[in-house]
Order: structure tokens, then sequence, then C-alpha cells
């Protein structure tokens, strides 16, 4: 499942910390390439944040796990990257070092030796999808996990959606059927009760991504975050580190 091992390793300080945790998705550019990244950061008692997270490199979905920390009160941050989502043990591929504050974080990566190797830029704002019309009808699977995928947005509103999966070998299942939108800056959000489905750009692709939907699925069923290229094809949101 997705990020399963990402968060194996944020829950224990979750579950020992009293301050609170956040989860942010931003959208950027690492050097000359597109890139989405994901940061989970749960409060210490001085104010800092210890931090892990992902970046994906868009188009080519290649996946580096990060942890690290911000300070306090300037947003100074410094996060490691590797191919595991354990980093402990395991070799580094480099190194974010930035500023994190106001819903940017930017700043140089550094290769394994300190070298300066590129400079980033990352954003909570992602781009407006107020002229986005799509009619998309696409199928995704490996080989315990199969879905289908069908929406309608007329320049940027909701029209409807269909998403469906099945998880071998149970044969568990998950259908979320709206014609209801959320309103949302930077996306596309359809509701269906407390579940919502939503579509945000990211590079070339629209990635599409289900919140609070378990009531929506057996016991051992989910919804896989999936990607939608500009013909229309849909692929799971899980890239092999590279």
């Amino acid at each position: 499942m997705k990020l399963l091992g990402l968060l194996i390793a944020v829950l224990p300080l979750v579950a020992f910390s009293e301050e609170k945790a956040e989860t942010k998705e931003l959208i950027g550019n690492l050097g000359g390439r597109k890139a989405l990244l994901m940061l989970y950061s749960v409060q210490r008692a001085d104010g800092g944040w210890r931090m892990t997270g992902e970046y994906i490199v868009l188009p080519t979905l290649a996946r580096r796990y990060l942890e690290g920390e911000r300070g306090p009160e300037l947003g100074v941050t410094t996060l490691k990257e590797g191919t595991s989502p354990i980093l402990f043990g395991h070799p580094t591929t480099g190194e974010l070092r930035g500023t994190l504050r106001g819903g940017v974080f930017k700043g140089t990566r550094y290769g394994p030796g300190g070298q300066e190797r590129e400079s980033f830029e990352f954003t909570e704002e992602f781009p407006s999808m107020a002229r986005y019309t799509a009619a998309v009808s696409c199928e995704a699977a490996d080989d315990r996990y199969a879905a289908k995928l069908a929406y309608a947005v007329e320049a940027g509103q909701a029209r409807k959606l269909e998403w469906t999966s099945r998880v071998a070998p149970a044969g568990h299942e998950c259908v979320v059927k709206s014609a209801e939108q959320e309103p949302m800056n930077g996306g596309v959000r359809f509701a269906a009760g407390r579940c919502t489905v939503t579509l945000r750009e990211v590079g070339d692709y629209i990635k599409v991504d289900a919140q609070d939907c378990s009531r929506a699925c057996g016991s051992g069923a989910y919804l896989e975050p999936m990607l939608v290229d500009r013909r229309g094809n849909c692929q799971l949101l899980r890239p092999e580190a590279k």
C-alpha cells in the first residue's frame, strides 16, 4: 500500500508525542525537473519538527525517501535522502538543505559527498484547474491490485466519478461514486459523504487520490493513488526507486 514504509517509520513518533502532526503535499522543481514532494511531520517539545517523506521526479517517477528535521523558528530544514524508506543503516543519495515556511520549501540539494548538485523550490499551491475539461476511463493493475477509474470534469466543474478496486486473493472491493463537488483551490474534489477524491495537476499528469474512503471499501481493500496522463491513460502511483 502507498507509503507503508513511511507510515511505519512515523507512527511511533505520533504515538509517543503529545504535539501535533502535519502532512504536506507540495509541487515544484528539483533543478530542471518537475517533482512532487510529500512530507510527514511531528512537532517536538522545543517547537521544531521531526520529518519523514519522499519526493517523486516527474515524469520518470524516480523516488527518493527523506528523513530529517525543521528548526523551530526560521524554518531551517535539513533532509537526508535515500532509496529506502528506512534510512538508518542504508547509504544516503543526497541531502536537501533549505527553509520551509509560508508553504514554500526552497534551497539546495547536495550529493552524498557534500557537493552542491542543484537548487529546488516547492510550494503547497498547486496549479488552478478552473479550465480543466476531460472525460477519462482507464484501468491499472499489478499482481494483487486492480482498479477502474472513470470521471468527467467540465471547465473545472466535477460532473461524475466512479472508482472501483479489487484486491486479490480475497477479492475485497472498494466502490466510490460521486456527482458532487467540494470547493478546492488548486484542484477538483469530488465528494461522496465523508469520502473525497481529489484531482491535482502534477507536471504532465493528473494525480487522483482518495481521502477518508474506508467505508466504501471491504476490510482488505483500498484505493491506490493514480496518475492520469494527457491521453487519458492511468497508472498506479507506485514508482520504483531509481
